[in-house]
């Protein structure tokens, strides 16, 4: 990292190695902050950027001098828009270890985040899907705004909801998790937080306010931190209402091994803590990668866009329970260690 000082009293540690992403850690504030900042790739996370967030993580939960940490993404499109898929796929078509190493070290940081007992506030403005929600859903608070657009549509590409999803998408309100999961029906604005996805909502012109507001805080026990926040909340119009349109978001277009698997993970997983959980997942991301059906999602999604894959098998009804069980069984000296 590198030091920087913008006057007498403020130290800026900076990382920008590969321009992934900025870190900044103002002591004189006890606030560590990361930015993620890929914002032509919409702040996908890739691997790089997964081995820098994750040790200095690690690292604040552990030094007194830093009270909170806020992470956010760089411009106004996106908080996260995903993991780097595209990258995975083009990997396990080489047979490279990315494949592994990814899922392993990505499902690490999702559990970090989780078990972080320095306050964690997500601001979400803009796209948060996939690996941006395993960034943020998680931590102690997630701030939505009315650009927020929340997704997990994996199985549209022949996966599944990761990350975590497994843990959080069972515990919000009724059957809806299930829904989002097998649909990848988008989530906007207000939404998020009527849902349980956000914990609260502010205004895009009050954003910067209410960082700066975290900034100053003169502790940062939870309580306090969530005080603020519920402050924000109250303050922001919740007129934000979209009218529920379904499009042609229908599971007959998803995966019918990814819907199937899926179905089973979010039923596995609602009993789970997020350990067992993730590990689960690592289990599930290991049998994807050796399924034609993720290669072929990316391609008719990603690559060719053609938004017309081919799966297989192509039903629900040839999709056997043996076959989802094998999804699940364990992998040995492979298994996710945390």
């Amino acid at each position: 990292m590198i030091l920087g000082r913008t006057h007498a009293n403020t130290n800026i540690y900076c990382n920008k190695d590969h321009d992934d992403q900025l870190f900044r850690i103002c002591y004189w504030k006890n606030v560590g902050l990361i930015t993620l900042n890929r914002p032509k790739a919409l702040n996908a996370l890739n691997l790089s950027m997964i081995r820098k967030i994750y040790p200095v993580l690690k690292a604040w939960d552990q030094d007194p001098e830093v009270g909170l940490v806020i992470i956010k993404g760089t411009g106004e499109k996106a908080f996260c828009a995903g993991g780097d898929v595209r990258a995975i796929a083009e990997a396990g078509l080489r047979g490279e270890d990315l494949t592994k190493d990814f899922f392993r070290e990505e499902y690490t940081l999702n559990y970090t985040i989780g078990t972080l007992q320095t306050p964690y506030v997500a601001l979400i403005n803009g796209i948060t899907m996939g690996g941006g929600v395993g960034l943020s859903v998680h931590g102690h608070f997630r701030v939505a705004t009315e650009k927020t657009l929340f997704a997990m549509p994996e199985t549209a590409i022949g996966l599944f909801p990761d990350v975590g999803g497994g843990h959080a998408l069972p515990r919000l309100e009724g059957c809806l998790g299930t829904f989002l999961a097998l649909t990848g029906h988008r989530l906007k604005g207000i939404d998020v937080k009527h849902a349980g996805v956000a914990t609260h909502f502010v205004t895009l012109d009050k954003l910067s306010e209410l960082e700066e507001s975290l900034h100053g805080l003169s502790d940062f026990k939870l309580r306090t931190v969530k005080g603020l926040l519920d402050d924000f909340d109250s303050k922001c119009s919740k007129n934000q209402n979209p009218k529920f349109i379904l499009e042609d978001h229908t599971i007959n277009k998803m995966s019918p091994s990814s819907c199937k698997v899926t179905l089973r993970q979010l039923q596995n997983g609602g009993t789970m803590n997020l350990a067992e959980c993730l590990q689960m997942e690592y289990r599930l991301s290991q049998r994807f990668m050796e399924n034609e059906d993720f290669y072929e999602g990316i391609r008719a999604v990603l690559i060719d866009k053609d938004n017309s894959p081919t799966w297989s098998p192509n039903s629900l009804d040839k999709v056997s329970d043996e076959k989802v069980d094998s999804y699940f069984l364990p992998l040995g000296p492979r298994e996710l260690e945390l």
